[in-house]
């Protein structure tokens, strides 16, 4: 079926909402022309570490892997796996979810089992921007939120000048959050003396501390500390395998045994129970022994990226090298000469005359982050190589956009 010209999105989202529309159809016909150029180019995908493929000794390990039916906690791989984060994070027991937002789900159900809890957490965190407010949705949670610094913290003080007092007007303070790597700061590593000063402040009122720890290997890579260390101010935690670790689905939740036991009821009514998930679990476990080191190649690129920008010396594009702290690099753009959104598709198409000026057709797909930004991910399946190529392409559009300005 060729494109259909002159549909527009909100049209076509509309089509999809009243089953008049496939959403493989609206893929199709949303996707801007190609040029052949385009159809032949090199592509770069850096918006998500989640692209990344599984490698071929983790399939191997996938298809080696010894099953049994989890839900009856029969499954031999998964238990290792649980074994070996409990043992790594130090914490008493683990349990292996489907993904990073179920694991946070959990967390945060297992803590405030009574409708009406209120969660302290950061107007800046994933679980408040980006989980659909499922603390709300299935748990009747209230998050309540801290402003959140660039560093990715919040100012611990405002914990006590926010707890509530015990009140039948007020709803129970049950837990605090935290996140690190914080994602939409940029994916920062956040201090261990503030991890550990919200901890203190949290057990003194005896409020359990969860941590988001989507890219906690990023943090424990990056800053030299164990995760163990990083972790032991905190009750709980949800620590994902899918994003720079490579594997394709799978997170784990970490922390003490009577906690475990209420996580493992709510997996099972959230639907996330699974079967032979071995061979998921298995994926986990080589990413363990083969991924964790080299997430410093991923944020030795991101450097990489950053430092390029920064010596392109735009007004109009820029970066602060000393901001990125791992695998991402967020991108300011000045939106009176282009949106993050028209940055992003420059970025993904092949300009004339650009083939001979950076060496190639160069693809490079990202995302928009903000009113002013985008975000570069970089991850496993994005070589020396091709941040080379991302590299050239960004100083041959830097020096396109800023020759608009004048």
């Amino acid at each position: 079926m060729g494109r259909v010209v002159g549909i527009g999105q909100s049209l076509m989202r509309r089509w999809i909402y009243n089953g008049l529309l496939p959403w493989r159809m609206y893929h199709q016909w949303s996707l801007p022309p190609q040029s052949s150029s385009e159809q032949r180019a090199h592509v770069v995908d850096l918006r998500s570490d989640t692209v990344t493929k599984p490698t071929r000794g983790m399939k191997k390990a996938m298809m080696e892997a010894l099953l049994g039916d989890d839900v009856y906690r029969e499954d031999p791989t998964v238990s290792e796996l649980e074994s070996r984060m409990a043992e790594i994070t130090g914490k008493e027991t683990a349990l292996f979810v489907p993904s990073g937002t179920m694991g946070n789900l959990i967390s945060l159900l297992a803590h405030c089992e009574h409708r009406g809890s209120e969660v302290l957490l950061g107007d800046l965190a994933h679980i408040f921007l980006y989980e659909q407010a499922g603390m709300a949705q299935l748990g009747g949670i209230q998050p309540h939120i801290i402003p959140t610094s660039a560093n990715g913290t919040y100012d611990v003080s405002e914990i006590r000048m926010r707890l509530r007092d015990e009140d039948i007007h007020c709803p129970r303070t049950s837990l605090i959050c935290l996140e690190n790597t914080q994602n939409k700061c940029g994916g920062k590593v956040v201090p261990l003396s503030w991890i550990d000063e919200v901890g203190k402040v949290a057990h003194s009122l005896g409020i359990p501390v969860h941590m988001d720890g989507a890219r906690l290997m990023n943090a424990a890579v990056a800053s030299g500390d164990s995760v163990t260390r990083i972790l032991e101010a905190c009750d709980t935690a949800s620590i994902c395998f899918s994003k720079g670790l490579g594997t394709p689905v799978g997170s784990v939740v970490v922390g003490p045994q009577p906690f475990m036991y209420k996580a493992l009821r709510i997996r099972k009514v959230l639907g996330g129970g699974m079967r032979q998930a071995g061979m998921l679990a298995a994926a986990a476990l080589y990413s363990l022994d083969h991924m964790v080191d080299r997430l410093a190649h991923d944020h030795a690129h991101a450097q990489m990226l950053a430092q390029a920008i920064h010596e392109a010396s735009s007004s109009s594009v820029w970066c602060r090298p000393s901001e990125v702290h791992t695998n991402i690099v967020v991108v300011e753009v000045n939106p009176d000469v282009l949106s993050p959104e028209k940055f992003c598709e420059r970025m993904a198409m092949v300009g004339r005359g650009e083939e001979t000026a950076v060496g190639g057709s160069i693809v490079v797909k990202v995302l928009p982050w903000a009113c002013d930004a985008v975000r570069f991910v970089t991850h496993h399946d994005a070589s020396t190589a091709d941040i080379e190529a991302v590299v050239a392409k960004l100083r041959y559009v830097i020096q396109e956009v800023d020759s608009r300005e004048t």
